[in-house]
């Protein structure tokens, strides 16, 4: 395509911890250009904005601002429903940190204001669209696994308390493990096996209370109330027939579970940490020996952060933006559209009632599994 494509003005709403990543790493992709930095914290958006040399704006400023064209929101995520809505209204497309929201009936109505304006939403996580998961893609879609019938995902850690100088809200509703660090286990699972059907769990809390003990913090020993369950148990059923267990937690303090492991008729394969974009891949045959796949040479595999340190990493994120605005031109669906981030939601609140309830429940949503991102379709986000 010889003529140019648009670049889209992008605004970067909420200064926090993940803000750097988005403006570090937005450079790299095709039709993107940074704007904007807004924070309802004035200081913390100047700061930011320093930093990257880009301009501070307050929220509302960055709202109304004709060259904008795309919020991608790093709010709380009890706030994501409302900025994104607030994108819309604004005639702005709507990219949010994970969680995508933190109800179906919030992401529903972000759909119905987005359709009829004609704009696209999306969300993170992007890490799936990262080298290693999608060569786990080409190796399940080659049917060299035979078909995928069930497998485990474990996400567990002592938690937050320890390291984050703010970890109240991780313990609060619309956190806890499940939607905190679940969304990147649920989203590479969704697009590996597909959209799921029913879910069940068990939950429970080790402790009512946690103590802050990350060094050197304003909250440095206070106290947490504890208002959502800190240990889920589940079991996903997906419409492809597999079932996998899932377990979330953040009461524990060491385990030997892999973090994805699928079973197939014909093997196994053990998928690395969906928190990253690289990572090792083995397989095993129906002999059961595992061996260790040479990674394929995929632009998101590529490590591009520690390069001086022992454990290099591939980081890309900013990537599921490009491809929904990539996805605007080429008139298709976003990898990480809606429908499949809403999708996420689903299973994840539906977890956390399941377990409230001691139900088996139907999920409401579905979504088409979101298309894989082949070596050249990576290259062709890339500048």
């Amino acid at each position: 395509d010889a003529r140019m494509a648009r670049t889209y003005g992008v605004g970067i709403m909420g200064a926090g911890n993940i803000s750097s990543a988005y403006l570090r790493l937005a450079p790299l992709f095709k039709g993107l250009e940074v704007r904007g930095v807004a924070d309802i914290i004035a200081a913390a958006a100047k700061t930011r904005a320093a930093e990257f040399n880009v301009k501070a704006m307050t929220p509302g400023e960055m709202l109304k601002n004709s060259e904008i064209d795309v919020i991608v929101n790093l709010t709380v995520p009890a706030a994501h429903y409302q900025i994104s809505m607030d994108a819309i209204s604004a005639g702005k497309h709507a990219y949010s940190e994970k969680p995508f929201v933190l109800s179906l009936k919030e992401g529903l109505a972000l759909k119905k204001a987005a359709d009829k304006r004609g704009l696209r939403v999306g969300s993170a996580p992007d890490t799936f669209l990262g080298g290693a998961h999608q060569q786990v893609r080409n190796i399940i879609d080659s049917k060299q696994l035979g078909k995928i019938t069930h497998g485990t995902t474990h996400v567990m850690s002592r938690g937050m308390e320890h390291w984050h100088p703010n970890p109240d809200f991780f313990f609060q509703v619309g956190a806890g493990p499940v939607l905190d660090v679940g969304p990147y286990y649920v989203t590479d699972l969704i697009q590996l096996i597909g959209p799921v059907k029913r879910v069940t769990s068990f939950t429970n809390s080790a402790k009512t209370y946690r103590t802050v003990t990350t060094p050197g913090v304003a909250m440095t020993g206070k106290k947490i109330k504890v208002g959502t369950p800190t240990t889920i148990h589940g079991i996903l059923e997906f419409h492809s027939g597999a079932i996998i267990t899932i377990g979330a937690s953040w009461d524990t303090f060491s385990h030997g579970h892999h973090n994805i492991e699928l079973y197939g008729t014909e093997g196994s394969v053990y998928v690395p940490d969906p928190n990253f974009f690289g990572g090792d891949i083995f397989v095993s045959d129906q002999s059961g020996a595992k061996q260790k796949v040479d990674p394929w040479d995929h632009p998101f595999g590529k490590a591009n952060q520690g390069l001086d340190t022992p454990m290099p990493r591939a980081n890309y994120r900013t990537a599921g933006l490009a491809d929904m605005m990539q996805s605007i031109e080429k008139k298709r669906p976003a990898r990480c559209g809606l429908d499949v981030a809403l999708h996420a939601v689903d299973v994840m609140t539906s977890l956390l009632t399941a377990g409230e309830a001691g139900r088996v429940l139907t999920l409401k949503t579905t979504c088409e599994r979101p298309k894989a991102l082949s070596p050249k379709d990576a290259l062709a986000l890339l500048k």
